[in-house]
């Protein structure tokens, strides 16, 4: 079930979902519309290594807008902190967004009962299109749970992405390996 707007309002009211800056103008009659932050992430390389940590450098979207070109993952993040203590947020793109090109997510449209966080957004263009900090560039869906949830995302031991940040965070896959990367294989011509 998806909660309706007076239902996240409730929730709101609650605590059960937290969102700063809460802008009344951004509820929708079944989402939550949030902007895009200042910060951009690229990475330092083209070619990546999922087990391996990767160089980024940031890049401060200025008040005149900056065009994101095709071929290169922009890590972007949600001007709004938010929290879920019941419900499983879901991140989706705008249609007017969507028709401009722009993608804000690869596959991590889900977040987690407990997720307490800025959204990353994994941006990808079809053409050159210029963005600003502060557009609306998606919205959250909030779905009930069925069942007792035992153990929320922010009680994880595991969860790598709990530290609040209001910064585009790089993938921490490769924290998933306890030993340095090793080539077990070479290549013969």
């Amino acid at each position: 079930m998806i909660l309706s707007d007076s239902e996240i309002l409730a929730a709101i009211e609650k605590g059960e979902i937290y969102i700063e800056p809460f802008r009344r103008e951004a509820l929708g009659s079944n989402s939550y519309d949030v902007h895009l932050g200042k910060y951009l992430r690229v990475y330092g390389t083209y070619a990546l290594d999922a087990r391996r940590y990767h160089a980024s450098s940031l890049i401060q979207i200025p008040p005149q807008g900056l065009y994101l070109v095709p071929g290169v993952l922009y890590l972007g993040v949600t001007e709004e902190y938010t929290e879920s203590h019941c419900y499983v947020p879901f991140l989706e793109g705008k249609s007017s967004v969507g028709r401009l090109g722009i993608q804000i997510h690869a596959t991590a449209s889900k977040g987690d009962v407990g997720f307490c966080n800025h959204w990353t957004l994994e941006i990808s263009v079809v053409q050159p299109v210029k963005v600003y900090a502060g557009m609306s560039i998606g919205q959250l869906i909030f779905f009930a749970v069925s069942g007792q949830v035992e153990q929320t995302y922010a009680q994880r031991s595991s969860a790598k992405y709990k530290q609040r940040d209001p910064l585009p965070v790089p993938s921490m896959y490769w924290k998933h390996f306890t030993h340095p990367y090793e080539d077990t294989f070479s290549y013969r011509q």
